[in-house]
């Protein structure tokens, strides 16, 4: 049902908190659906210089906000932008269809926290980060703690 990568960040997973100064926060999900995920970065030279996590959700919500973050340290913000929730799916060698959706949070949380960052900066962040749209999971009702 899980992989060993998905079982490994569920487990033990990597850079969870928050980061007090951060230059972007990024926050998606929907307390209905029960995943929350908030994306925390700090940028230095246009580069991802520290991402945190805070997930509240299933282990496989958890598990993406890990693996995303691996994903995207030391990265540029462009290389940040391109990360999709496919690669996240595959860099934890795959997830049950239902879960999916969380992969899709771990994308749009990255990117929020990057528009945020722009926002910060005093750049209109929607011709670069695009909108950010409301996981269709989350807004239909679904839950991943089914």
């Amino acid at each position: 049902m899980y992989t060993e990568q998905v079982m490994e960040h569920f487990a033990n997973p990597r850079n969870v908190g928050e980061i007090a100064d951060a230059d972007g926060i990024g926050e998606v999900g929907n307390a209905k659906c029960g995943d929350i995920m908030k994306m925390y970065i700090k940028v230095e030279d246009g580069r991802i210089k520290d991402v945190k996590f805070k997930t509240y959700g299933c282990g496989s919500a958890i598990a993406t906000s890990s693996i995303a973050t691996e994903m995207i340290m030391g990265k540029t913000i462009e290389e940040a932008l391109a990360l999709s929730n496919k690669a996240v799916v595959e860099a934890l060698g795959g997830l049950p269809a239902h879960k999916i959706h969380c992969s899709v949070l771990a994308e749009q949380s990255i990117k929020a926290a990057i528009a945020d960052y722009y926002t910060r900066q005093g750049i209109d962040p929607t011709p670069i980060v695009g909108n950010i749209s409301e996981c269709e999971h989350c807004h239909d009702g679904g839950c991943c703690n089914n």
